[in-house]
């Protein structure tokens, strides 16, 4: 599934995002990054047609991803909080997206069950919400989105209120899942080592309003340690642009 965003920009009382364009072919593992404010989860849920662009355009394999319309191809979302109902078993949650797709009972849990292994919680597929760490919620929240077989899965943020032993336990646990699925990932993080240890391709966008200040293929030709501290200058700069624009800018 090919993502293109093509001059995509969103304006509140304030332009958010000037004009962001990118591309990412079937299979791109993509990473978001950006100073604070500068419109990573915006952007994220326009490309998944939560909310409309004021202006530009998103497509999936070139057909174009509409607000609240009905998508040609099927988006999967992972938030930062997992959003599972305590009342449910892992298994119910998980099956409660594929409800509306008029699968039988038992062709549901069968689904769930199988994106639940995949996660790395076969076993727990009776447990509730509350008999689970915050980990195995994330996990099974991952399965959820993963079991309508999505062609783009967007992930906003989705580790940023676990623990640090959590967190790069998650971190190679979506990669795992990643290549056995071959989705296309965009993903939201604040963490810059996040990003070069997961994505194949990072968008650096700069201060708000945003445009692209540089896209990188994560291909292994630079030096992981020289590429985080790449990125982290230009967040650097961007943040100080941004203080010396003024709240306003």
């Amino acid at each position: 599934m090919k993502l293109e965003v093509a001059a995509v920009g969103k304006d509140y009382l304030i332009p958010v995002i000037d004009s962001v364009s990118f591309a990412a072919e079937a299979g791109d593992f993509v990473c978001l990054l950006g100073p604070n404010g500068c419109g990573k989860t915006t952007l994220l849920r326009i490309v998944g047609g939560i909310e409309p662009a004021t202006r530009g355009r998103v497509t999936l394999d070139g057909h174009a991803v509409i607000a609240d319309q009905r998508h040609v191809r099927k988006v999967g979302v992972v938030f930062q909080e997992d959003r599972l109902l305590p009342w449910m078993t892992l298994r119910d949650n998980v099956g409660l997206v594929l409800t509306p797709l008029g699968l039988a009972a038992a062709e549901r849990a069968a689904t769930a069950d199988r994106y639940l292994k995949l996660a790395g919680l076969g076993g727990f597929e009776d447990y509730y919400p509350g008999r689970v760490s915050g980990g195995m919620r994330q996990r099974a929240a991952i399965a959820r989105a993963l079991a309508i077989e999505p062609d783009l899965l967007l992930m906003d943020e989705p580790f940023g209120a676990l623990d640090a032993q959590n967190r790069r336990i998650m971190q190679t646990e979506v990669r795992r899942i990643w290549r056995q699925t071959g989705r296309t990932i965009v993903f939201v993080t604040h963490s810059i080592e996040e990003a070069v240890a997961i994505g194949t391709t990072l968008v650096m966008l700069s201060a708000r309003p945003s445009r692209v200040r540089e896209l990188i293929k994560n291909d292994g030709h630079v030096e992981r340690a020289k590429l985080v501290d790449d990125l982290n200058t230009m967040i650097m700069e961007e943040v100080e642009r941004q203080q010396g624009a003024g709240p306003g800018a």
